[in-house]
């Protein structure tokens, strides 16, 4: 993937409204591939003291979306199947990891990894419905 598509990508994910609402940074995009941070603090607990599950499906989901579409085509979710292994530790950082498993025409599946540290925190698989339609963003790289 050339450095301006992966610099445009970057960009979509600061502008993008719930990403800037949870401090969801995307560091890393190649295609098939992302990786996404997210600090961990109060405003993301759940009812007792703990992390939010939706806040972390949400990370999940958001280097999911970057990995699936990090190609020419859409791609929209199909389904999601979420693992949570453990809680993670306030004021730490949370890395989504989504890395392309297989790909035909029409459909992909990722694996998509959160770890906090060395510890797994949950786990994804997730798979993708690809579009015959272009990543209408991108059509500003080719013009």
């Amino acid at each position: 993937m050339e450095d301006s598509i992966k610099e445009l990508y970057c960009s979509k994910v600061k502008e993008e409204p719930f990403a800037r609402l949870l401090g969801i940074v995307l560091k890393e995009v190649d295609e098939g591939y992302a990786l996404c941070e997210m600090e961990y603090d109060e405003r993301l607990d759940n009812i007792y003291g703990m992390m939010h599950g939706g806040a972390i499906f949400s990370l999940i989901d958001e280097a999911f979306e970057i990995s699936a579409n990090s190609y020419e085509n859409v791609a929209y979710a199909l389904d999601m199947n979420v693992t949570y292994l453990r809680a993670p530790k306030k004021h730490e950082k949370l890395v989504a990891e989504s890395r392309l498993v297989s790909k035909t025409k029409r459909q992909a599946l990722f694996f998509i990894t959160v770890r906090q540290g060395d510890e797994i925190i949950a786990t994804c698989k997730a798979l993708a419905s690809i579009r015959n339609e272009g990543i209408p963003f991108r059509e500003s790289i080719r013009a």
